[in-house]
């Protein structure tokens, strides 16, 4: 099993979970998130005063698929959340030893 997460700009969210969905993706997590990464923030007037917003406001998504799945499922997040633009966002997979399903008791690919 691998855990894909995705730090995504905020209106993308739809896009992303619909195209999840398609794929056949029965679950995820998602969660608002703030950082920064190489664009540092933005600069904002307010009031005729200018400062700088070092945490910009993010969405994380995280998705538990196996392991054959995992390249099709980066492509599907790459291609929903591509704006060719700074701040695009981030997607990391870590392994994932075992998976309980709480209620059942399941575990491995049945948990999922």
């Amino acid at each position: 099993m691998k855990l894909v997460t995705a730090i995504i700009q905020p209106e993308k969210t739809d896009q992303i979970t619909q195209a999840l969905g398609s794929f056949g993706v029965q679950g995820m997590t998602i969660s608002q998130a703030s950082g920064y990464g190489r664009q540092r923030g933005r600069t904002q007037v307010y009031r005729g005063a200018e400062y700088t917003v070092d945490a910009l406001p993010k969405v994380r998504v995280e998705v538990l698929v196996p392991e054959e799945d995992c390249d099709e499922i980066l492509g599907v997040l790459i291609l929903s959340a591509n704006t060719g633009t700074a701040g695009d966002g981030k997607i990391w997979v870590t392994n994932v030893e075992e998976v309980i399903r709480i209620r059942t008791g399941e575990r491995g690919k049945l948990a999922v």
